[in-house]
This record gives structure tokens, sequence and C-alpha cells, in this order.
């Protein structure tokens, strides 16, 4: 039997993976998740623990899009994770470990995942969805429209895996001047008939919200093939569950052996995955979840308040793919905190909704939350700082700020015996400025990327107006 997909909200029909790899939000508004996780015995993760890192996507992915042929995955998994698409990798890593795992001192380990063409962890997962895409787009002789927001890395992750794709276009929201000079000039820069780069004036929550306001939009959406690649897409949290499992067997000693990841956390795709990969029975101790100021996603670790927050209240940080106050992955993972109680989800996130707060404690489900190992912690600028300077000087090494953000919560939950492994978000360079302030010089660039920011940039200004943004894609729903 076929793995079904169902909402987490419980009011859409279940479907298969290749039914929703395409669409973003189920009908119900909700976000789709396998009826249930595959789980791995103990001599399977053995077996998986010799495997490379394109056995183990096949391994893994193959039990989650079970309706295509493991021969047809195989192939597009074969030219998604291959050392020419990573080819950004530091001196002495192996081209073929695509994730290699860097060792910072005995039990403290960063997890290498920036050496995709954007240099940030968001090409591991979205290099894979432009060939998917494209496989089922071909096989159901179909067009797609896709709308995205993003923070930082997320826009120029999916540009660059779908740019020159057929029967695919791109709009991509983004918060006009909240990105760096790099991030934007990654995306606006590009060229491509099929990429269309919108500078919303707004904050990145904004962009989500009329993201979401076009796919709630059923009619328009199934009209104009509307689709998503944010982490609300269930591809990609599937994609980024591969990078836990080899990161897992390159830092344990032996199988068994539990080890914590921490991770930088905005929209809590990335944490979500880890929850996952536990879920599936990879021996994870803790998800370390960091964030930054807008630290919506500390505040519900700490009490069980989750809170988000409006436009006015979300801050312009020096970590800005993480100013986000309001996670949407973060309903995946209340469902399974709920027992897949979609009743009880529906309840919550219709005040989640209204922009109310919701309070787990009076669900009396709290105390669960110990069984899925989340802890979490905030970060400032200052630590951000000081974290930077702190792993140059000692390590030698020098990480993006995000990334500081995840090491810095990570020491502050480090435990003896328990090795730690932090998910890098992001190379350096992509943050000259940050870098700079902590260090006194600027981190180095791939040679291909020098004068990036010089580069003729196109794109759209625009309101929070999610009219305008439908005109604009219906104005371009002309395929040659």
């Amino acid at each position: 039997m076929k793995m079904q997909y169902v909402s987490t909200r419980g009011l859409a029909p279940a479907q298969t993976f290749s039914q929703i790899l395409l669409g973003g939000l189920a009908s119900d508004g909700g976000l789709y998740l396998p009826d249930q996780y595959p789980v791995f015995r103990p001599d399977e993760l053995a077996a998986m623990q010799r495997m490379t890192y394109r056995e183990l996507a096949v391994t893994i992915l193959s039990r989650f899009a079970d309706d295509i042929p493991v021969e047809d995955l195989r192939a597009l998994i074969e030219k998604t994770w291959t050392p020419d698409v990573f080819g950004y990798a530091r001196a002495g890593d192996d081209m073929n470990d695509i994730t290699p795992l860097h060792t910072l001192e005995p039990g403290l380990h960063l997890l290498a995942l920036s050496n995709g063409p954007t240099l940030a962890f968001k090409d591991v997962a979205m290099q894979w969805l432009g060939h998917l895409f494209e496989y089922v787009l071909a096989r159901n002789n179909s067009t797609l429209n896709i709308v995205g927001a993003t923070s930082g890395d997320t826009g120029s992750a999916a540009e660059y895996a779908m740019r020159g794709k057929r029967g695919i276009r791109v709009f991509m929201l983004s918060p006009r001047g909240k990105m760096t000079p790099f991030q934007t000039a990654q995306m606006y820069s590009l060229q491509d008939d099929n990429i269309f780069n919108i500078a919303v004036n707004g904050v990145f929550d904004d962009c989500q919200d009329m993201v979401k306001a076009i796919s709630n939009d059923l009619p328009f959406k199934e009209t104009y093939h509307i689709g998503a690649v944010n982490s609300i897409n269930w591809g990609r949290i599937a994609a980024q569950i591969v990078y836990y499992f080899k990161a897992y067997f390159s830092a344990a000693d032996h199988v068994g052996q539990q080890i914590s990841f921490a991770v930088p956390s905005g929209n809590f795709g990335n944490a979500c995955a880890g929850h996952i990969a536990r879920m599936m029975g990879l021996p994870i101790a803790k998800l370390v979840v960091a964030t930054n100021e807008n630290d919506v996603l500390d505040e519900f670790f700490t009490t069980g308040i989750y809170r988000p927050r409006v436009a006015a209240q979300t801050w312009h940080t020096s970590s800005p793919s993480m100013d986000i106050s309001k996670a949407s992955n973060f309903e995946r993972f209340i469902a399974d905190v709920l027992g897949r109680d979609s009743m009880a989800l529906r309840e919550l996130w219709q005040q989640v909704d209204r922009g109310e707060a919701i309070d787990l404690r009076a669900k009396g489900v709290w105390e669960r939350m110990s069984a899925y190992g989340m802890v979490s912690g905030a970060n400032t600028h200052a630590s951000r700082i000081a974290t930077i300077r702190h792993t140059w000087q000692k390590y030698g090494t020098v990480i993006d700020p995000h990334t500081a953000d995840g090491l810095a919560v990570a020491l502050a939950n480090r435990e003896s015996g328990v090795p730690m492994v932090v998910l890098e978000t992001a190379q350096p360079a992509k943050f000259d400025d940050t870098v700079r302030e902590a260090l006194g010089f600027l981190p180095q660039r791939p040679a291909a990327l020098a004068g990036l920011e010089n580069l003729p940039q196109r794109f759209v200004e625009m309101g929070i107006d999610v009219v305008q943004l439908k005109r604009m894609i219906v104005s371009k729903t002309g395929w040659e």
C-alpha cells in the first residue's frame, strides 16, 4: 500500500507524494504529513552507516516518495547531490560527502551544509526539488507557477534550482531592504525569463502571509497551477531529513549512541526535519532550537505559549534569515505532539491565524513535550559577534551569524559525553558586514562569485497587496 499524506487540519483528502508535491498547503489550509513515519530498525541503521550520501538519499526518500519508481528516483538523486553541484567545499573536504562534518573539538562539530550554488543550506533540498518538479510536471504534461517568500536564503536557492526548468515559473517575494547585499544580489541579478523577483515593502511574515493567501484561494490556485517551494512543501522537509542521518553516522562512535543537534531556526523547517528523523529511529538525544532576537520559538519551548508577532514586533537583525515571528512548520510539530488530533489542531490554529497566542499548558499536553527532546535558546547581536570571534580565535574557523546563533545556544545546552552537531546555515561570505564587525576582515568568497553585488539587478517593488500579486501572476502565465 502506498504511503498516504494527510493534512494537519484533517479536512483535506489523503493523497500520494506526487499529488502533494506541487501544491504546498492542503486544501483545508493545513500542512501535509505522512499518515505514519517509516521507522528504521537498529540493524537497518547499522547497514546505512556505510552508505554514501546518494545511497542514503535513495534509502530514505524511497520510503516517502513510494509512488515514483525507485530507478527514476535514483536517477534524480544521482544528478542532484554531486560534487559538481555542491562544489564549494572547503579545502580538505571529500567532495562526495556533500555535507561534510567539521570537528571543532572532540564531541563538538559543525555540519557543513553550504557547499551548493548559493552557499546556503537551502540548496541541499532545493536542488532536489528542481529536478523532482521537472520530472513530475513532464510526467503529467503540466506547468507550475511557484509562489514563494524568503527572508534571505530560500529565494536564491529556489531560483538557482528552478532557473531554466521547463514548465516552471518562480515568483519570489522578499522583504525590501531586509536582506544582506550579497543575498539580494544573488536573487535580483538573475535574468532568466522564468524568474520574477518581487521586493515587498514589509517584513518576511508579510511576504509569507501573501503567499498563504494565494495558496488558500483554491480556485485561483487551481486555475493558475500555484505551487510552493517554502518549507511548507513536504518535498523539502523530506530531503532535509537525509543530512541528519548522514551527520549522525559521521559523528557517532557507534550506531545507537545518542547525539544532539543544534539548529538555527526561523520557519522551523530544519528543526522539523530533525524531529522527523528522530521519529524515524535516529538516536537523537536533544534537538536544540536556536533563535535570534525574534524568539517566538524559544518563548514556546520555555513557557508552552506560542505567540506569533506582528510586523512591528519583528526585529531586523544581523542574522536576517531568522527574522521570522510566525513559524509555518511549527504546525507539523504540534500535530505530532497532539497525537494527530486534527480537531484540536484546527482549534488552536484558528487562534494562530487570528494572530492570537496559544497555550499548550492549558491543553494538557505540555507534559508530553519531554518525549520529543526539544530545548531552546535565544541569541543576541553582541553574543553573535562574540561567538564568531571566539570560533575564529579558538578553532581557526569563520562562521556566519546564523551558525553563530546555533553554536552559542548549543554550547549553553551541551551535555557531557553526548556529541553535539551544529547545523551550519550558510557560508560567511554572504554576511560581510557582520563578519567584518566581529573579525576586522572580510570573509573569503568563491572566485566565481566575486563582484556579485555589481551585476545588474531586476525586480518589481510591491506593497503588501495580494490583489496586485495575483495580477502579476496572471500577466505572466503565457507559456512558450
